[in-house]
C-alpha cells in the first residue's frame, strides 16, 4: 500500500452545496493510483461534506431547506453567537452531517453511483476559503 496526499482549498460564496467531485478525480489522476480508497477530509467545523444527487439541484435545495428548518438561526437558546446568528447553527449542521467521506476507486475511477456527487456543504452565510485533504490509499 502507498498513500498520496493532496491539500486543496475551495472558496465558497456563502451557504450552499458545491460539487467537488472533479477535484477529487483530478487528485486521483495525479496520484497515479489504479485501485484503492480515497478519504476526503474537511478541516472546518461550520461546513460539511455530503454525498448527494448531482443531476437535479432541487434535491440539494430540499436538503438545505430541511436542515434550515431543523436548525433555525432564530433558535433563542444559542449562546455561541459571537460570529453572528449563523455561527452555532453552522456547527450543529456540521455535527449532524460529516466532515469526511471515504470513496473506493478502481481502474482510476471513483466508484460513485450513477447520480452521486461529492459536495462541500457551506453552512455559513458569508464566503469562506475551505481547506480539504484528499488521501489516496493505493493498492499496489
Amino acid at each position: 500500500m502507498s498513500v498520496y496526499k493532496k491539500n486543496w482549498s475551495f472558496k465558497t460564496t456563502g451557504k450552499g452545496t458545491y460539487e467537488i467531485t472533479d477535484a477529487v478525480i483530478e487528485g486521483l489522476k495525479e496520484s497515479n493510483c489504479s485501485s484503492g480508497l480515497v478519504s476526503v477530509f474537511l478541516c472546518h467545523t461550520s461546513c460539511s461534506l455530503v454525498l448527494m444527487e448531482n443531476a437535479d439541484p432541487s434535491a440539494r435545495d430540499d436538503l438545505e431547506r430541511f436542515m434550515d428548518d431543523l436548525v433555525p438561526e432564530s433558535y433563542p437558546h444559542f449562546s455561541h453567537t459571537l460570529e453572528g446568528p449563523d455561527d452555532m447553527p453552522s456547527h450543529l449542521k456540521m455535527a449532524l452531517t460529516r466532515t469526511s467521506e471515504n470513496i473506493p476507486f478502481e481502474n482510476g475511477c471513483l466508484q460513485l453511483g450513477t447520480w452521486q456527487g461529492i459536495f462541500l456543504w457551506e453552512h455559513r452565510i458569508e464566503p469562506h476559503t475551505r481547506k480539504l485533504i484528499f488521501s489516496y490509499l493505493c493498492q499496489e
